[in-house]
């Protein structure tokens, strides 16, 4: 089954950077390819909910952000790598969470969780103050 995976999180002072990747593994979800699914990713930090943090378009032509990250964060893809990334700058403690990538078909509802039928492992970023 496809699987996504991970990675570039670590601990980070205030005010620093880091770029995150999710690789997907195999080329097909459900019988359709890496390149025919709008990808997301979400996080969450100890005792909340699971939160949108910023989405892309199958094609990369569309972009959405939560207001909380928007103008710090920049998510972006590589269809020929079957990758995607998420550019964080200008990083703040309250950014400290579990960082999960996820797939589905469509645009719609980018930013409802339950909308999303494939997910990472997910990967931790610790931002200090």
């Amino acid at each position: 089954q496809v699987q996504l995976v991970e990675s570039g999180g670590g601990l980070v002072q205030a005010g620093g950077s880091l770029r995150l990747s999710c690789a997907a593994s195999g080329r097909t979800f459900g019988g359709l390819t890496f390149d025919s699914h709008t990808m997301g990713w979400f996080r969450q930090a100890p005792g909340k909910e699971r939160e949108f943090v910023a989405a892309i378009s199958a094609s990369g032509a569309w972009t959405y952000y939560a207001d909380s990250v928007k103008d710090r964060f920049t998510i972006s893809r590589d269809n020929a790598k079957d990758t995607v990334y998420l550019q964080m700058n200008s990083l703040k403690p309250n950014d400290t969470a579990v960082y999960y990538c996820a797939a589905k078909k469509g645009t719609s509802f980018y930013s409802d969780s339950g909308q999303y039928g494939y997910w990472g492992q997910g990967t931790q970023v610790t931002v200090s103050s």
